[in-house]
């Protein structure tokens, strides 16, 4: 498909992007490996949105005939200079490029802690997204716990859907949730009338500040979490546990471009630019900030591709929406205590089944791999990758191409098509030649009308 702008990823930041790129006539292709727009914030599709200004960028960019919505494609790899290899369901191809936008949002931060690979343990952000998606939870038995702001808006959903929440168990002690509490009220009271809201529909849930982790136990799947509270050991039973610890940026298609990348995120400049030429950058890749920052960054970059400067209005809504995200990260930062939760035959590295006992002796990343096999299994270390820097201070490992599982078919689309171009461009060769030889016969039989054909042959 031809379009100017590329806009990877349709969360929040992506949609913003799109609608502000193609309002000035640009064309805009959207892609999403996901069947619907809306990322994990807004997920679920259209008909479950209720974010008004999910709905509002979503019914603009339908109505623009140069938009183009392309679902369950994922990118895999580059494909030459200036294209891009996708898998979608009907097969491979090959997308030209000239000016992208990467929009490809966070994942959560996963800690491990024994029991943390039994079935009914999630993270916080998947849960969410699994019963937005359709999982029933009604009658289900749950505990949240991990810290942030997440938690409460995961508990919210499941008591939404009919699920009993157990209880909420949040790392940080009082203290320190009474000071973030204040530094909202000084300069984000629309967060902490959102954070005020989100507690009244959990009033009656058991709030356990100050509470960690110990395990999950179960029989083949999960059957009750123990916590560590106020000096003493509980056990909550329980059919889900829910953990959050916070998000990382994902990084694999900034990486795959070659953008600068520093603090676990892709740099850009004010306006939204990475350090390669043609792509900008916008949302969670940038660092963690929520809604309110991905769109006005998306905006931001949406306009830049489209050639427009931005707003001012633009970029004051980034910069208290980035003051925040910076709150955030200060208030919410993983304590050092929370390494306590890893035993030495915990499992860190699942997609291998490496403990943490085969780690501790380890430098670094490469040290591991070679003896160990972290990192090496189908998620290629993004998973245990953020946990091994949490946990041992390691730079988590760089990605190789391609950045994400593809079919073999997929892979070699690329050859395929280097392949038919070369022939192509053979045969075109040999038949300009064998044009030109023709000419020149027709030329000296013009000319030596006395040979025979034969001669002039």
């Amino acid at each position: 498909m031809s379009a100017p702008v590329i806009v990877l990823g349709a969360g929040p930041a992506g949609l913003a992007a799109a609608e502000a790129a193609s309002a000035s006539g640009q064309a805009v292709l959207l892609v999403d490996e996901n069947n619907a727009p809306g990322g994990q914030i807004w997920r679920g599709g259209p008909q479950r949105w209720r974010d008004t200004r999910a709905a509002g960028l979503w019914t603009a960019l339908r109505a623009r005939p140069h938009v183009t919505w392309m679902a369950g494609a994922r990118v895999v790899a580059p494909a030459g200079a200036r294209a891009l290899l996708l898998e979608t369901a009907d097969g491979a191809l090959i997308q030209p490029w000239d000016k992208v936008i990467v929009c490809s949002g966070a994942r959560e931060l996963l800690l491990p802690f024994p029991g943390w690979t039994l079935p009914g343990v999630t993270c916080a952000g998947g849960l969410q997204a699994l019963i937005k998606g359709g999982m029933p939870v009604a009658g289900k038995r749950v505990v949240v716990a991990g810290t942030g702001p997440l938690l409460l808006a995961v508990a919210a959903t499941v008591r939404e859907h009919g699920g009993v929440l157990v209880a909420l168990a949040e790392h940080r002690d009082s203290g320190d949730l009474a000071r973030f509490g204040a530094r909202l009220a000084l300069s984000h009271r629309g967060k902490l009338l959102q954070s005020l809201q989100l507690a009244a529909r959990l009033r009656g849930v058991p709030y356990l500040r100050g509470a960690g982790v110990l395990a999950a136990e179960g029989s083949g799947r999960l059957e009750r979490v123990l916590l560590r509270h106020r000096g003493r050991e509980q056990a909550l039973d329980c059919d889900f546990l829910a953990c959050g610890f916070g998000l990382t940026p994902s990084l694999e298609l900034a990486t795959l471009f070659g953008c600068a990348v520093e603090q676990g995120r892709v740099l850009v400049d004010c306006a939204q630019r990475t350090s390669v030429q043609g792509v900008w950058a916008a949302g969670e890749s940038t660092g963690i900030g929520g809604v309110d920052k991905a769109l006005a960054e998306g905006r931001i970059a949406g306009l830049g591709a489209a050639g427009v400067a931005p707003q001012t209005k633009d970029l004051r809504v980034r910069g208290k929406a980035q003051a925040f995200a910076d709150l955030l990260a200060q208030a919410f930062a993983p304590l050092p205590s929370l390494r306590a939760m890893c035993t030495d035959a915990t499992i860190v590295c699942r997609c291998e089944d490496v403990v943490a006992a085969d780690l501790a002796p380890h430098a670094g990343w490469r040290s591991a791999k070679l003896q160990t096999r972290a990192g090496m299994g189908p998620c290629q270390g993004r998973v245990c990758g953020s946990a091994c820097a949490f946990l041992y201070g390691w730079e988590a490992p760089g990605l190789r191409q391609p950045v994400f599982p593809a079919s073999a078919a997929t892979l070699a689309l690329p050859q395929a098509e280097t392949q038919a171009e070369t022939q192509a461009e053979t045969q075109a060769q040999t038949q300009a030649e064998t044009q030109a030889q023709t000419q020149r016969v027709d030329t000296l039989a013009r000319a030596h009308p006395e040979l025979p054909q034969q001669q002039t042959n």
